[in-house]
């Protein structure tokens, strides 16, 4: 039998592959262009029959922040990021996983695949710490840079779809009135979801007013500020806070049924 070229079995060490569509939207929301694209991913397996699905986020480079001409002062200055490959969650960590991990549930809205909520950033690091010790695999909140990078998929428009949002791609502003289920929308060209909307979700970051000395290379800016980050929007939000730039904070040990967070790991399950 013939052996398989070696970049081709370093590809596939990275996961199986899997299909999806992305859209393009233009200056209305409506839908113009619709792209197949594949990427690769592992599958953890929990417990119960409930399981994780990392993507793997290929090595790159972008853009942080927002030009002068459309930013808040926090999203300043513009700087380029270099990143290693990584993997991250395809979706939010959802209620059937944080429970058989925390065993308890301590979301508002309630639905095994729905995101957790009210949960603060101590209990999604404590999350981290309880999978890790089971799988032997090191995960942890990404970083702000791995968040915006994973995000923006190669794009630099607002969203990831375009320079708008509508209820057809997100749920934010009230449209759904609570959560939905993870999936429900159309994903990035990175294969992750709802990456707009539906809960913020938090990064290892503490707060810091800008970017002024922030690292270039993705990794976990480090601070003594007890507010730690949050990015991506919610179901409660207006969709000029669902972009891929902006950024919020909250205490580390403040919860609200808008707030859920999202796994990486650096190496293969």
């Amino acid at each position: 039998m013939q052996k398989k070229p070696y970049q081709q079995r370093q590809e596939e060490k990275k996961g199986k592959l899997f299909q999806f569509q992305i859209v393009t939207v233009d200056v209305r929301g409506k839908i113009i262009k619709r792209t197949p694209k594949k990427a690769r991913y592992q599958t953890e397996y929990l417990g119960k029959g409930v399981t994780l699905e990392m993507v793997y986020i290929p090595e790159g480079s972008f853009l942080m922040g927002s030009p002068e001409t459309r930013r808040y002062n926090d999203e300043n200055p513009q700087h380029k990021v270099m990143l290693e490959g990584f993997y991250m969650g395809k979706y939010p960590v959802t209620q059937a996983q944080y429970e058989v991990i925390m065993g308890n549930n301590p979301s508002w809205f309630k639905g095994k695949n729905r995101p957790v909520e009210w949960v603060s950033w101590h209990d999604a690091v404590e999350f981290c710490q309880r999978l890790s010790e089971m799988t032997c695999i090191t995960y942890s909140l990404p970083s702000e840079a791995q968040w915006e990078y994973a995000a923006r998929a190669g794009t630099r428009t607002a969203f990831y779809f375009g320079e708008t949002i509508t209820s057809e791609l997100a749920n934010y502003n009230h449209n759904h009135r609570k959560t939905t289920q993870v999936g429900s929308f159309p994903p990035n060209a990175f294969g992750l979801y709802e990456m707009h909307g539906n809960v913020w979700e938090w990064c290892a970051d503490p707060w810091h007013e800008n970017y002024e000395g922030a690292p270039t290379d993705g990794s976990v800016w480090e601070g003594e500020d007890p507010y730690r980050l949050l990015r991506g929007g919610s179901w409660y939000d207006f969709p000029s806070l669902c972009n891929c730039v902006i950024r919020s904070r909250l205490t580390s040990d403040f919860r609200l049924n808008s707030v859920g967070f999202r796994l990486v790991a650096f190496s293969a399950i």
